[in-house]
């Protein structure tokens, strides 16, 4: 560990030697360009662009000054630097759709627009200096070291980034407004304040996007205590990777956490940032964001950002690939690394320990994420050696077991299939079992009540579809039942039915596989018959096709099994997913 240099005030000066802090604190500046901003033109942006939009005002993202330029950006991308030569590792750039680009011209000032909480809230005014559309593969490869979608960024290029990128320079009107734990959320020249008043001279950050238990305690104290520093507790709490613990939950286990360390140790400040889990270089970023947020000490651990698997089932980034990157760059960050292996727990002497520091033959307990969620849906015991009784508890609110979860049961086949039949007795039979409000959800109820006004086009299929799963979504999310019943005839939006509501509760797929044949014999209305007649378009099984779900939780044919048959063996399977009681 090298020694630190710091200012008089102990913080570090910011990355470039200058707090670039692009929301002006005078007034009557930001009322002038609040009457500019009226005048332009307006353009959203998006969630990952009002973090880092939010970074550059408050001074976190220093020394840049906007968007990257199209010349900034070629030299982040290939050579860790901007053009004047200072270290950075991340092209921060504003997206937009090629319509967009085609709209504007160098020279021209846009208005930046915040529309998270339904109305139009004018953040920056961005001067448009360049304009330019990035070999995004090039950029994958570059930045995050494949072109694979199984990275969340890689995805978000290639899925979620418009086509051209704006470069220029931003001017504040006002921060994105947050009204969540607002007392919490310190700029960096707020931070560097308090680290003054509070006579802190070396302050390491340690940076996280998941719960923290006892193990990141002892981690973080044993940094402290070796830098002889005190300790800022820096989570993330704008984007993430995907699947993640929402940031309400995880503040509250950090708020539980901070009870855990000596007096005036630590203090917890939340980071508005969009990761993009590029492992070693977003380390290299997270220190420089640190930095300029006054920490001089930064914590760096095992795979650091990094994102899990590759398309190939390995992992982006070795275990320790970011700290040989940040150690690369150390004389020219200024901040000190701290570069920690995974901390574990010994169960011989009943404390925590680096895993390089493990006594041989002791044995070392450890509880992965996947296996803290298993027992969390489960409702199994979780140790006190892993957690605290009071963060687990958060956890236990937020990740109930699934018979005190929410679930969607999803019924899809052919018209006259007997997929309503089977829905509306599923429903009985969970009212008489009684541990949750049931709701119907039933093809034409919802198409009368959310999407009268829509066709029979696979477009039209797939937003009725998307709208009835949204509604569902809510009911799964209050810890209902929800009971959809639609033919659903596209695999695409079933899937995208699954994974919305699927991360509120449950999901469960049932196909309803009766046969075209008898479906036509049971059709009471004389549908298909119109339908082969030419008479209606667009009608499933005859001018439309049904694409039969993959891997369905459940498969019935009503041609061999009655209604009371398929109840059963779903009321079966619910009770062995732990869903509900035993039948």
């Amino acid at each position: 560990m090298q020694a630190t240099s710091t200012n008089r005030s102990g913080s570090l000066p910011p990355h470039g030697g200058e707090l670039r802090e692009l929301l002006s604190p005078d007034a009557s500046v930001r009322a002038k360009l609040a009457e500019e901003a009226l005048t332009l033109v307006r353009i959203g942006a998006t969630p990952r662009q009002l973090c880092d939009l939010e970074l550059l005002l408050n001074g976190g993202f220093s020394p840049l000054t906007g968007f990257l330029n199209e010349e900034d950006y070629n030299s982040v991308c290939a050579n860790n630097r901007l053009v004047s030569g200072l270290v950075w590792p991340m092209p921060i750039t504003f997206d937009v759709s090629d319509a967009q680009a085609n709209q504007l011209k160098v020279g021209q000032k846009i208005t930046l627009v915040d529309n998270s909480f339904g109305e139009a809230l004018d953040i920056a005014i961005l001067t448009v200096e360049s304009i330019y559309k990035p070999d995004k593969s090039k950029e994958a490869q570059l930045v995050y070291g494949a072109d694979d979608l199984a990275h969340p960024a890689v995805t978000y290029l290639h899925k979620i980034a418009g086509s051209h990128y704006i470069g220029g320079s931003v001017a504040g009107i006002q921060l994105p407004p947050h009204f969540d734990f607002p007392d919490m959320r310190k700029t960096p020249r707020e931070l560097r304040q308090i680290f003054s008043e509070k006579c802190w001279g070396k302050i390491t950050a340690f940076q996280t996007r998941n719960p923290m238990h006892r193990s990141h305690r002892e981690l973080t104290v044993r940094a402290s205590r070796e830098a002889h520093s005190n300790l800022l507790i820096h989570p993330v709490v704008g984007m993430t990777k995907p699947g993640d613990v929402d940031h309400f939950t995880r503040v509250r286990c950090y708020q539980k956490m901070m009870l855990h360390y000596p007096q005036e140790m630590a203090m917890l400040s939340l980071l508005p940032l969009a990761m993009r889990m590029g492992g070693p270089r977003e380390a290299v970023w997270h220190a420089i964001i640190r930095k300029n947020y006054g920490a001089t000490h930064f914590i760096v651990g095992r795979d650091h950002a990094g994102p899990g698997n590759n398309s190939q089932g390995k992992q982006f980034y070795g275990n320790y690939e970011a700290q040989e990157l940040v150690q690369k760059f150390a004389g020219e960050l200024g901040i000190t690394m701290l570069d920690f292996r995974m901390v574990v727990y010994v169960e011989e002497t009943g404390e925590y320990l680096p895993e390089d520091e493990v006594p041989a033959g002791m044995r070392v307990l450890n509880i992965s994420g996947t296996e803290l969620r298993r027992r969390l849906f489960l409702g199994l015991d979780i140790p006190e050696w892993f957690s605290f009784p009071e963060v687990i508890q958060i956890l236990r609110q937020v990740y109930p077991p699934k018979r005190k979860q929410g679930f969607a049961l999803f019924f899809t086949g052919y018209s006259c299939s007997g997929k309503s039949q089977i829905a509306k007795a599923m429903e009985s039979a969970l009212l008489e079992e009684g541990s949750r409000s049931v709701s119907m959800l039933t093809g034409k109820r919802m198409r009368d009540v959310l999407s009268a006004e829509l066709g029979y086009s696979k477009e039209d299929r797939s937003v009725n579809l998307k709208r009835i799963s949204f509604v569902a979504s809510e009911i799964v999310k209050a810890g209902g039942i929800a009971i959809l019943a639609a033919i659903a005839p596209y695999r695409d939006a079933r899937a995208e039915s699954r994974k919305s509501i699927g991360e509120q509760g449950g999901f469960v797929e049932v196909y309803v596989n009766t046969p075209l044949e008898e479906c036509e014999k049971r059709d009471r209305r004389g549908l298909y018959a119109s339908a082969r007649r030419g008479e209606i378009s667009d009608y499933t099984g005859v001018n439309d096709p049904y694409e039969p779900p993959e891997k369905p939780d459940l498969t019935f044919n009503c041609a061999e099994l009655s209604t009371r048959q398929c109840v059963n063996e779903i009321m079966i399977y619910l009770a062995n997913e732990g869903y509900v009681d035993r039948v």
